[in-house]
């Protein structure tokens, strides 16, 4: 077992780079659940490309690339997956998701357990920290990125 607290820093850190560009702070870092390498890391892109699509899970798979399987890969991400990810995860059968925040948004750790996929939920002081700030700062955004605008 790979050490979940060291990606959740990696991820979080991720997020942090996103918030300070002004955008949604979300990262997520997928791994080789063998090896531990990082196979891609990224974090939300709404504001920073104008692309609604690209969340930190995406980003980060988006960064890893092509494989012929993600079976044996953790994803980490900041924040409990909203529906598009939560799909892209079960879609591609990544084997284990590891949850930063489910304070802020419960997400769908439900639908991805219910599929087979192992999850475990930290939530982390720094993520839910770094949630709730922005949603304070920005309500609207948050709103627009979850698709409840």
């Amino acid at each position: 077992m790979h050490d979940d607290a060291y990606y959740m820093k990696r991820a979080y850190e991720q997020a942090l780079k996103s918030y300070n560009e002004g955008g949604c702070p979300i990262g997520g870092v997928i791994v080789d659940n063998e090896t531990g390498e990082i196979l891609g890391e990224g974090h939300n892109h709404l504001v920073q490309e104008g692309n609604p699509i690209i969340h930190g899970e995406m980003d980060a798979m988006r960064k890893a690339g092509r494989m012929a399987s993600r079976r044996n890969t953790t994803m980490y991400t900041t924040l409990s997956p909203c529906m598009m990810c939560a799909g892209t995860i079960v879609q591609f059968k990544i084997g284990r998701v590891v949850v930063g925040d489910t304070v802020n948004s419960a997400g769908n750790v439900d639908f991805l357990r219910d599929r087979g996929v192992d999850v475990s939920v930290m939530d982390d002081p720094d993520c839910v920290a770094l949630v709730k700030k922005f949603r304070e700062e920005k309500p609207d955004l948050w709103l627009e990125d979850w698709g409840g605008a």
